[in-house]
C-alpha cells in the first residue's frame, strides 16, 4: 500500500489540549495518524513550549518561532499571517512532493506568495477572519487593542479574497462555507465538522440551581458576553449566575461581586470546570461574534443540561435544535426564568447526543479529508454537508 505523507502547518503549538482553538488541531492529528496518515508537523512556538507527547502520532515535528516585526502589515499582509512566514518551514516544505495542510489563514503567507503549488495546497478555515476580528474589535475596551483589530481586519479581507484559487478549503461551520463561497467566491470550499475528543455521555442530574457562563475571559468578546450577561440579564433576576474561566479582568471580578446571586470563578481546573457546567441548570452562551463554532458550545450539549443562545452562537453549527435560542435582552431573561424552573429530561439528552455523534465523528471525517487530499476529489460548496445530511 502506497505510504500517505503529510505535512500539517500548526499557527500554534496543538498541544496541551487546554484552550477551545487547539482541540480540532489536535485530535485531527490523533485521527489521520490512526487512519495510517504519516503526519510532518510544523508548529509556531510562542510560549507554550516543544511537547513531546506529539511525537507519538507523527513522523517529525518542528517548531518555528514567530517574527514579532509589524513590517508584514506595512505591505499589506495581515499580522496574523506576516508573523509566521519563517523561510526555514518553507525550504521543509518544498523538500519534498507531500501536500500540505495549514491549519488557518494565519499560515497560508507561501501559499499567497505563490511558493507552493497550488494542487499541494488545502487550508483548514477556522473563521471568516474578517468578520472575526471586525467583532473584535467593537468588544474590546482597549483603544489599541481595538485599532489593531480593526486594521486586522481591513487587510484580512482583500488577503481571503485573494486565496480563493489558491487552494482547496474547508470550513468549521455551514454559514462559514456559505460566506466563502457566496461572497468572497471560492470555488473549492466544504464543510467539515471539528474534531473533538471521545466524550463519554452521561446524562446529568435534572435540576440545577445556577446558571452558568464559561469561556477565555481574557478574549474580549467573552469579556464583553459575561459583562452584558451582568449588567442586562442578571441585575434584572434574582437567579443564581456564575461566571467561569481563564484570566478574568479585574473590572470584571468586581462586576461579577457586586450582586449577591452572581459570583466568578477564575481558572478553575479542567475538572472543576466539567462539574461546573453539569451542575448548572441553564448553561447560557450568548455570542456577539457570528464566525466559526464554540468549543464551549459542544462541550455544554455533552456534559450539560439547557443550552441558551442567542441566534449568533449557533446559526450555521447544525445544533440549533439542540438549543434554546433568544436573541432580544426582554427574550434571553424571560428565557432564563422559564428554563430555570423547567426539568431538563432524557429523552432532550438522547436525541442531542445522537445529533452530536453523528455530526462529530471522527474517523469518519479524517476518512473524507483523506480522501480529499490523496484522491484529489474536488470540494464542491456543500458536498460533504449533503452526505451528513443523507
Amino acid at each position: 500500500m502506497l505510504l500517505k505523507h503529510l505535512h500539517i502547518v500548526c499557527l500554534d503549538v496543538p498541544y496541551p489540549v487546554d484552550y477551545g482553538g487547539v482541540f480540532d488541531l489536535f485530535y485531527k492529528i490523533k485521527a489521520l495518524c490512526e487512519e495510517g496518515v504519516k503526519i510532518h508537523l510544523h508548529c509556531y512556538e510562542y510560549g507554550r513550549g516543544q511537547q513531546p507527547a506529539l511525537n507519538a502520532y507523527c513522523e517529525t515535528v518542528q517548531y518555528y518561532p514567530r517574527d514579532k516585526g509589524w513590517i508584514t502589515m506595512l505591505k499589506g499582509i495581515p499580522y496574523m499571517v506576516g508573523s509566521r512566514s519563517n523561510k526555514q518551514l518553507l525550504q521543509n516544505l518544498l523538500a519534498n512532493d507531500y501536500p500540505i495542510l495549514m491549519e488557518g489563514i494565519h499560515c497560508t503567507y507561501f501559499m499567497h506568495t505563490g511558493q507552493l503549488p497550488k494542487e499541494r495546497c488545502f487550508v483548514r478555515l477556522h473563521n471568516v477572519e474578517y468578520q472575526y476580528y471586525n467583532h473584535l474589535s467593537k468588544t474590546c475596551k482597549s483603544p489599541f487593542k481595538s485599532w489593531y483589530y480593526k486594521l486586522e481586519s481591513r487587510l484580512l479581507k482583500p488577503y481571503e479574497e485573494a486565496l480563493k484559487d489558491k487552494g482547496n478549503f474547508w470550513t468549521v461551520t455551514q454559514r462559514d462555507m456559505e460566506i466563502y463561497n457566496r461572497e468572497l467566491g471560492y470555488p473549492s470550499v466544504d464543510y467539515l465538522p471539528l474534531y473533538l475528543p471521545e466524550y463519554q455521555p452521561e446524562f446529568p442530574q435534572s435540576n440545577g440551581h445556577f446558571c452558568l457562563y464559561h469561556g477565555n475571559l481574557s478574549v474580549p468578546e467573552n469579556e464583553y458576553a459575561a459583562t452584558w450577561l451582568l449588567q442586562e440579564i442578571f441585575s434584572q433576576i434574582e437567579i443564581p449566575f456564575v461566571i467561569a474561566g481563564k484570566n478574568p479582568s479585574p473590572a470584571l471580578e468586581r462586576l461579577a461581586h457586586q450582586q449577591a446571586h452572581t459570583c466568578i470563578v477564575a481558572n478553575p481546573p479542567e475538572r472543576e470546570m466539567q462539574e461546573l457546567i453539569k451542575k448548572a441548570h441553564i448553561n447560557i452562551l450568548p455570542s456577539f461574534n457570528n464566525t466559526g463554532i464554540k468549543l464551549k458550545l459542544i462541550n455544554a450539549l455533552y456534559l450539560g443540561k439547557h443550552c441558551l443562545l442567542n441566534s449568533a452562537g449557533v446559526e450555521g453549527t447544525g445544533l440549533e435544535s439542540c438549543c434554546h435560542i433568544a436573541n432580544s435582552t426582554e427574550h434571553m431573561r424571560q428565557m432564563v426564568e422559564q428554563l430555570f424552573n423547567m426539568p431538563f429530561q432524557v429523552y432532550q439528552y438522547n436525541d442531542r447526543v445522537a445529533l452530536l455523534q453523528r455530526l462529530f465523528d471522527n474517523r469518519r471525517n479524517a476518512r473524507q479529508m483523506i480522501n480529499w487530499i490523496f484522491n484529489a476529489e474536488p470540494t464542491v460548496p456543500g458536498a460533504h454537508l449533503r452526505k451528513l445530511v443523507a
